[in-house]
């Protein structure tokens, strides 16, 4: 009998946290947005929050995923919708067009943050206890978020772009940022990385930057297969070493 409801704990468990993200409709304009949010069953005190930015293909299981296990430890979440509910990705062709306006428009793609972050207050959470993460084009994202000065006490990038246009003005950073990179991340370039590195010196940031050793592109993304020669790989010591840095990054900000 207790194997059986052992079993069976296994199947249901999961559907029932999954069934605690909601989705929440909110408009940019004639924009229709659609973005995931979730309370914690257990709130920490303060009711800490994290707002999180999906890769390049959307909203997808990858961040959802990631908003219900930090619901699991009590923080309030919610999954933002940068592209629009009628404007998803089809393919990586269309992702790369879709990410690559918001790159280039960084103020369009600020704006899109700013509007999840509303709905993520709106759920509850706390306003003076919120951190941006994000993943891939979401990490760029929360990247992004620090050099606009959200309202946000920390911002994180999970092996995101880190490069901005030489002419842009380098302005005073004020919240925390938390980098965690694959050393051998092909899509982001030396010269790239030594630029964002004096950015956030030249910034005033309070910024750090981790690497994880035989790590590429996308290595938190299990979906993203095992061959580092693709330039996309999970790599999974990387992907807990980089969730444990996140978590105390949480902790000390929030």
């Amino acid at each position: 009998m207790k194997t059986k409801l052992f079993f069976l704990s296994i199947i249901f468990l999961p559907m029932m946290a999954t069934a605690q993200l909601k989705p929440f409709e909110y408009n940019d304009g004639q924009q229709v947005l659609s973005g995931f949010g979730i309370k914690p069953k257990k709130e920490l005190d303060g009711k800490p929050a994290v707002l999180i930015l999906p890769a390049w293909m959307g909203i997808d299981e990858h961040s959802k995923e990631t908003a219900i296990k930090l619901a699991a430890l009590g923080y309030y979440a919610f999954v933002a919708d940068i592209y629009g509910k009628d404007s998803r990705p089809k393919n990586t062709s269309e992702a790369g067009q879709k990410a690559g306006f918001f790159k280039n428009n960084f103020t369009e793609y600020q704006n899109r943050i700013q509007l999840a972050l509303a709905q993520l207050i709106k759920l509850g959470a706390n306003p003076d206890k919120v951190v941006v993460m994000g993943y891939c084009f979401g990490g760029t994202g929360a990247i992004e978020a620090a050099r606009g000065n959200l309202k946000v006490q920390g911002a994180v990038s999970f092996h995101g772009g880190l490069g901005k246009e030489p002419t842009r003005a380098t302005d005073k950073i004020t919240l925390k940022v938390l980098v965690l990179h694959g050393a051998d991340d092909p899509f982001v370039p030396k010269a790239e990385i030594e630029n964002f590195q004096t950015e956030m010196r030249n910034s005033g940031a309070d910024w750090q930057m981790i690497y994880y050793a035989n790590a590429v592109h996308a290595f938190t993304h299990k979906d993203a297969g095992d061959d580092n020669s693709k330039g996309a790989a999970y790599n999974e010591l990387a992907d807990k070493r980089s969730w444990i840095a996140f978590l105390n990054f949480l902790k000390e900000v929030l």
